[in-house]
């Protein structure tokens, strides 16, 4: 039963197109990496509506995940109207159409506003930089408890109020870094990140993973380990990434 056009050839060429995309992800964003691949191939079309996607033995294999974290990877699509999974002896995770609606058209036109990878980069740099100068020049008293407090606000946020708090937990830790300049500029490129996170879906596996690394981020800084804050907040603005360009590239 091929999944495009006819012939022996068309699986091939399916396999080698996927090749190009699915490539092992790292371990620190397996989840947010592994999303935005199998997003790719769902928004590129290199399965086509109506297509199956590879089993999941096999797509857990390309991406060096374990099927736990590829199942969770699914159930977000399907909660995205994306994907639909079918049983039985020609099952699997099948692509489904998407609409053409105004909202989509909306949402083209917010993301065609912004240059995406400007403001990731832009966003990466002020925030590796903040975290290493708040760790490096230490904090103590009032500004340890500063950045405590505001920390302790995201793990007890509801789910709707969680942007938000992230916002001030990130800004906090820009202002505390002793650079109005930087903070600044920092508040300025985060409305813009904001911006582009209203565009995607509030994901609860990729908040857990965030607030694992909230948490690393902080306890470096607060220990003065400059280059474990500057890794920490790397890999966490390279999970945000991750998702960003899997859902809006």
């Amino acid at each position: 039963m091929p999944e495009e056009g006819s012939g022996a050839g068309a699986g091939g060429a399916v396999a080698d197109r996927l090749a190009a995309v699915l490539r092992p992800v790292r371990a620190g964003n397996g989840f947010e990496e592994a999303l935005e691949q199998i997003l790719q191939v769902v928004r590129l079309g290199l399965v086509p509506a109506g297509g199956r996607l590879p089993a999941e033995r096999e797509l857990a294999e390309r991406l060096g995940i374990s099927r736990v974290t590829l199942r969770e990877v699914l159930r977000v699509l399907h909660d995205q109207g994306l994907v639909e999974a079918r049983r039985g002896r020609y099952g699997g995770t099948f692509v489904l159409p998407r609409p053409d609606t105004g909202g989509e058209d909306e949402l083209r036109r917010r993301v065609a506003e912004v240059d995406i990878e400007d403001v990731l980069r832009y966003r990466e740099v002020l925030e590796v930089g903040a975290a290493g100068l708040c760790a490096a020049h230490g904090l103590a008293g009032e500004r340890a408890e500063r950045l405590r407090a505001a920390l302790a606000r995201t793990h007890d946020a509801p789910l709707a109020e969680y942007r938000r708090v992230d916002t001030l937990l990130h800004l906090t830790l820009a202002e505390l870094s002793g650079s109005p300049s930087l903070a600044g500029q920092y508040a300025a490129v985060r409305a813009s990140v904001n911006g582009l996170l209203d565009c995607i879906p509030l994901l609860v596996r990729n908040l857990e993973h965030s607030q694992q690394q909230h948490t690393a981020l902080v306890t470096a800084v607060l220990d003065g380990d400059a280059d474990g804050a500057r890794a920490v907040m790397r890999e966490h603005c390279a999970g945000t990434a991750a998702l960003l360009r899997g859902f809006l590239a």
